[in-house]
């Protein structure tokens, strides 16, 4: 009877771990659909009909246009946005900078799992971390790698958006053409600008309007820094307006956006810090108990009861890292 007890009270207890991550999980994403629905809500605006507003020279009809402007923009980009927060491996590439195709990616994933696979082996690991580390080496470092690469791509054009920004101010106002601004900066601005801003002037050789070339950059940047610079241009190519005063806002916006990250960062950092020392003592610990004695905690290692305790353990451990993860995260 007491055996029956402990083992329902160890189910009971992974049941509710498992509903605590299964929280922890879909909570921020239920809370993102309803704060965007309660965005759209205030920002929506009446139809107007864009023709007679087009017609029309009044500044009245000329904000009425600029409404039904950001109302088609928003309507495209809540289903690029749809797309970029859980895109395709395909897609997820090309916004890493990575030329693989997808067929070479799987077979990239394929072999480094039997790479893992087979050092583990040899070392003499049991059978099931041999499989539990060829699954990971197969499934989840390559894509860990790519959403690397992807992010650290993403934080680089953040960094040099603004600069090409101004440059196009800089250009406007000495007389240039919006198009040769582009080139400009298409072949003299850092990476990855450099190359997105290269794929717009093809884009536009071909015949593609400039708003609808820039705004497509988002579905291979998916970033608000972009989005907002496709929406100036769009706004300006329909409804017309001073584009080196748009932009001139544009680019200071993204700087202010850039030193808020950067102070975010900075004030999170010690929580961060905090969050790594608990994360990391159960396992120093553990290590340093069995380097001074094996006997005491190989216990928990060959005895059924305390792998249980350890595998419970080391549940709970992952659901408080997730926990203060989850805390320290700002997104703006």
């Amino acid at each position: 009877m007491e055996i029956d007890i402990r083992i329902l009270a160890m189910m009971g207890l992974v049941g509710f771990s498992i509903a605590a991550l299964l929280y922890g999980f879909l909570y921020g994403r239920i809370e993102r659909q309803a704060s965007a629905e309660r965005r759209r809500t205030q920002v929506a605006a009446p139809p107007v009909d864009i023709d007679r507003a087009k017609t029309s020279a009044t500044p009245s009809a000329r904000r009425r246009n600029v409404q039904e402007t950001l109302k088609d923009l928003e309507a495209k980009q809540k289903h690029k946005a749809s797309k970029s927060t859980n895109p395709p491996m395909q897609l997820r590439l090309a916004q890493a900078g990575l030329s693989l195709t997808i067929l070479r990616f799987y077979i990239y994933s394929v072999l480094t799992g039997l790479v893992i696979f087979v050092v583990c082996l040899l070392v003499g690991l049991p059978i099931f971390l041999v499989l539990g580390a060829g699954f990971v080496g197969a499934v989840g470092l390559p894509r860990f790698l790519v959403n690397f690469i992807r992010k650290r791509r993403h934080a680089a054009f953040i960094d040099e958006l603004a600069n090409a920004v101004e440059v196009i101010v800089r250009g406007v106002k000495a007389g240039l053409p919006l198009n040769d601004c582009l080139r400009m900066i298409a072949s003299e601005a850092k990476e990855p600008v450099k190359s997105e801003f290269r794929t717009v002037v093809e884009a536009m050789q071909l015949g593609m309007p400039i708003d609808e070339a820039v705004t497509r950059m988002y579905e291979r940047v998916p970033l608000p820094e972009t989005n907002f610079f496709g929406i100036v241009l769009s706004i300006q190519s329909k409804a017309g307006g001073n584009l080196s005063e748009a932009l001139g806002n544009l680019a200071k916006v993204l700087r202010e956006r850039k030193k808020m990250r950067a102070k975010i960062q900075a004030m999170s950092m010690e929580a961060k810090s905090s969050a790594g020392i608990i994360g990391s003592l159960p396992i120093i610990v553990t290590v340093l108990v069995y380097l001074t004695s094996p006997d005491y905690i190989l216990v928990l290692f060959l005895t059924p009861i305390g792998q249980i305790v350890l595998g419970i353990s080391l549940l709970w451990m992952l659901i408080g890292v997730f926990v203060m993860k989850r805390m320290i995260a700002f997104d703006f």
